[in-house]
């Protein structure tokens, strides 16, 4: 007998949490939904219609895929981050909830700025400049990142939310592509894993998520330091440097900051209590 699609998805939730995956009716409701491109009220409004045949092939494989760790947004291709889609691929990191908090204080310290030019350092999907630039029209923003895969799927991001026109993306090494610019905001979620650490996070990191986006060297630290080195040729006067940071990091970072001459030195907590990012003002 023919399974209809709500039999189907049920069973798929079944198979997710003797897994473990604790989101595993959600999970199960959106991998039917990407293999048979429906939007949740098409789905309820489908469920007592039988499964296509021809799409058992494609479902198994993604369920499969899910148990076996990869993460659903991996596997869709997307994530929404401060309620925009972000397209993802094996070079960029998975946008996650507590980077909004960098979008949340890039607004705040922008509200004030005419035009803002925004460096978004490591720019993955390119989720942190563009989610400033939806919010503040006539901000522009350039996105480095030294992997050149990672750029194609930014610039495929602002084109897909029409802001290619204010998003830039670049090649390099932090710096080594920015040239002379001067910027109001510079952002960064940069790799801030100790190496050791690493094979020690859960598997849907450690084996999907691009290790260059995680190793931040010996103690983690690593790109603070060049950032926190060089970030001051780059600002403009009473311009902001912002970071995200590990749970352990705030004080290493802070004094990074301090000792390069930064001031209004601040960190600030995600909703799990865990400090989270630092922020801190250019010279005047």
């Amino acid at each position: 007998m023919t399974q209809t699609l709500g039999q189907a998805w049920r069973t798929l939730r079944d198979r997710l949490a003797a897994c473990g995956i604790a989101s595993a009716a959600l999970d199960a409701r959106l991998l039917v939904r990407h293999v048979l491109d429906l939007d949740e009220m098409q789905l309820i409004a489908r469920e007592g219609d039988g499964f296509p045949q021809e799409k058992h092939a494609a479902l198994e494989a993604v369920v499969v895929r899910r148990e076996q760790g990869e993460p659903l947004a991996r596997i869709l291709g997307t994530q929404e981050f401060y309620g925009l889609s972000f397209g993802l691929n094996a070079a960029t990191l998975i946008p996650r909830p507590e980077t909004e908090m960098l979008v949340d204080h890039g607004l705040g310290a922008l509200a004030h700025v005419p035009t803002p030019r925004i460096l978004d350092l490591g720019t993955g999907t390119g989720c942190i400049a563009l989610s400033l630039l939806a919010n503040s029209p006539n901000a522009t923003a350039l996105g480095i990142d030294l992997a050149p895969e990672a750029l194609v799927q930014a610039r495929a991001n602002a084109t897909a939310l029409g802001l290619s026109d204010r998003f830039e993306a670049r090649q390099g090494d932090w710096f080594s592509s920015v040239g002379d610019a001067k910027f109001d905001l510079i952002v960064s979620n940069p790799p801030y894993i100790a190496s050791a650490v690493i094979n020690t996070l859960e598997i849907g990191v450690r084996a999907y998520d691009p290790m260059g986006a995680l190793d931040g060297g010996a103690d983690g630290a690593e790109p603070y330091r060049i950032i926190a080195n060089d970030a001051p040729g780059y600002l403009r006067p009473n311009g902001f440097l912002i970071l995200e940071i590990g749970f352990d990091q705030a004080h290493i970072v802070s004094a990074l900051l301090k000792a390069a001459g930064f001031s209004d030195i601040a960190v600030s907590r995600d909703l799990a209590g865990h400090d989270r990012m630092v922020s801190a003002r250019a010279h005047k």
